[in-house]
């Protein structure tokens, strides 16, 4: 295994950084996940809405059974465990583009178990013995929509496409410590994924995309608090994220504050994160 020697120098010595990776993937299927509605990239808004996903009384939810498939596909893809029962959750919360007011998730009992994923750090040679990294957990959820804040001056417009539209998210464990082995690490698992068909894997059009959870400590201490960074839509913007937010970090423990945890956004433009909400 290659040990990454990857260090923040600040004004009381190296830090190190301790990363982990949240990638959502949506699946490789005709229809949504408990609807029959298309999930084809770029239609008119709200064209690809059925009863179910715009939330009309008495609908009911039935589950598309390729998902599950592709699902337990990418899960024997990583050697993963694939657990014989799982369960669905309601994942409650309020927002514009959600109309049910919770998403259909799997919190406690996911269908694929922990797995792992051997990265390269030798960009010449990817299939190089590099460094094993965990993956925790892969569970089946539905999408949100989306709100479209620049199409009017006062109003935000909602598009439902996306909503309910078949994720994969696929946890690692923290076992990443540096940006270019989170770099190699999305990479691979995005080869991963379009080799077994399970996802397209375009960053670019949204249909994989990362959490970025970044957390900093003097080398051998206990882990640190940790940030979340949502939606990163592409490996540079990854690890612009951990490059930023890791030194974001330092600096504000050397100067004697707290790391608050948090979900954050990030501005490729600005190249920084900003608070988004505070997380329980």
């Amino acid at each position: 295994m290659t040990e990454s020697t990857y260090r923040i120098q600040g004004a009381t010595g190296e830090w190190e950084v301790v990363i982990g990776l949240e990638v959502h993937a949506q699946i490789s299927s005709n229809a949504k996940l408990f609807s029959g509605a298309a999930t084809e990239f770029g239609a008119e808004p709200n064209t690809q809405v059925s009863l179910v996903d715009a939330a009309m009384p008495g609908m009911l939810p039935v589950l598309n059974g390729e998902c599950v498939r592709q699902a337990v596909r990418t899960g024997l893809a990583i050697n993963a465990q694939i657990n014989k029962y799982s369960r669905f959750d309601r994942k409650n919360y309020f927002y514009a583009d959600l109309p049910q007011g919770y998403q259909i998730s799997q919190l406690y009992h996911p269908i694929v178990g922990e797995g792992e994923i051997e990265i390269s750090l030798d960009e010449k040679d990817p299939d190089a013995h590099g460094k094993t990294i965990g993956i925790e957990r892969i569970h089946i959820e539905q999408d949100a929509g989306k709100l479209m804040h620049d199409q009017h001056p006062t109003m935000s417009y909602v598009d439902l496409n996306r909503c309910g539209v078949a994720l994969m998210e696929i946890v690692s464990k923290p076992d990443m410590t540096s940006p270019k082995e989170a770099g190699a690490y999305v990479k691979k698992l995005r080869s991963i994924l379009r080799y077994v068909g399970s996802c397209d894997g375009n960053m670019e059009q949204g249909s994989m995309r990362a959490d970025v959870n970044v957390s900093v400590r003097k080398p051998g201490d206990e882990l640190g608090i940790r940030t979340e960074t949502k939606n990163v839509n592409s490996v540079r913007f990854v690890q612009m994220v951990i490059e930023y937010e890791a030194q974001r970090q330092v600096d504000v423990l050397e100067g004697g504050g707290e790391v608050v945890q948090e979900t954050r956004l990030f501005d490729p433009d600005k190249n920084e994160t900003r608070s988004m909400r505070s997380k329980e």
